[in-house]
């Protein structure tokens, strides 16, 4: 598509035409009544996110990995996404990746050309070692950033698993991918500017594609994230009250138990519900997929 005037994310909003002269009560208002379209419009789209979902939980359990490629702020939230998920679940960093256009410097410093060379993109497909067993989400607010589009169209070539996400449903008709998701959340409130809405509707989407995944393969009991890596205090201070909470034991004891199980939350209340040692708790999580649940022989509480 040559005329981007058509495109939904470019279109000028009627109902913030005036922003410019209202008060800053008015602006700020304004765009909180545009954001509260977001929430209903990632909402619509949760069929595909679901099984944009099921792919990459398929991906994963053939120990394949997830990379987001994407632009300007689209390549950032993906590169966020990615960079929370080892201290949150316990993943390895190569298991969720960030591929943003222009790299490293692009992180903290706009670089807008970079998106435009269809080549590099496909390029980066290849350096990162793109295989039939991955899965690789495109982001693109406007949903035709050739940087994006080029990435995703060599990676289904590859076999990969292809998802692509964007706010623009116009774009949808010429993107092959396993799994389009598309929030429209409508015009941005500054005609243009998809670091707003279109953004926020990204953040809500990835955060929700790597959540299920990591739920689904057993990173998480209950709503507590049993796999966290405990690397600061905040962290070690909430492994002590997970571990407390599903074993009823006290602080004390179950700081001593993660000791123990040198600090995996999982190790620690399977050694506590089987009354089993380190090597032990261990083996009855592989042999449970690493879902606690199981290993711990039903509710691993006391």
């Amino acid at each position: 598509m040559k005329d981007r005037s058509k495109l939904t994310t470019e279109k000028p909003n009627p109902a913030t035409a005036g922003i410019d002269e209202m008060t800053t009560l008015g602006i700020v208002e304004a765009i909180n009544a545009e954001d509260a379209r977001v929430a209903p419009a990632v909402a619509a789209e949760s069929r595909p996110i679901a099984a944009a979902v099921d792919v990459i939980v398929e991906r994963f359990r053939r120990g394949g990995k997830l990379l987001y490629v994407g632009a300007g702020t689209s390549g950032r939230l993906g590169v966020l996404d990615a960079a929370e998920c080892p201290p949150t679940f316990g993943v390895r960093p190569s298991l969720v990746q960030g591929i943003i256009a222009g790299g490293r410097r692009a992180l903290v410093r706009a670089i807008e050309g970079a998106e435009d060379y269809p080549d590099a993109g496909a390029r980066e497909i290849d350096r990162r070692g793109v295989s039939a067993d991955d899965v690789v989400v495109g982001i693109a607010a406007c949903g035709m950033t050739p940087f994006v589009r080029a990435a995703v169209r060599h990676a289904r070539k590859l076999g990969a698993g292809t998802i692509f996400v964007t706010c623009s449903p116009e774009a949808k008709a010429g993107m092959r991918a396993d799994v389009v998701i598309c929030p429209v959340v409508g015009p941005e409130v500054v005609t243009g500017s998809t670091r707003m809405k279109a953004a926020t509707a990204t953040k809500l989407v990835l955060n929700t594609l790597t959540t299920a995944a990591m739920i689904r393969t057993g990173k998480v009991y209950g709503n507590l994230m049993v796999d966290l890596k405990a690397t600061n205090a905040k962290l070690r201070d909430r492994s002590e009250r997970i571990v407390t909470e599903l074993t009823g034991l006290s602080r004390r004891s179950a700081r001593r138990l993660l000791d123990e199980a040198r600090g995996e939350v999982k190790t620690a209340v399977v050694m506590h519900a089987r009354g089993a040692g380190y090597r032990r708790a261990r083996e009855l999580l592989a042999e449970a997929d690493g879902f606690l649940r199981r290993a711990a022989g039903g509710a691993p509480g006391v």
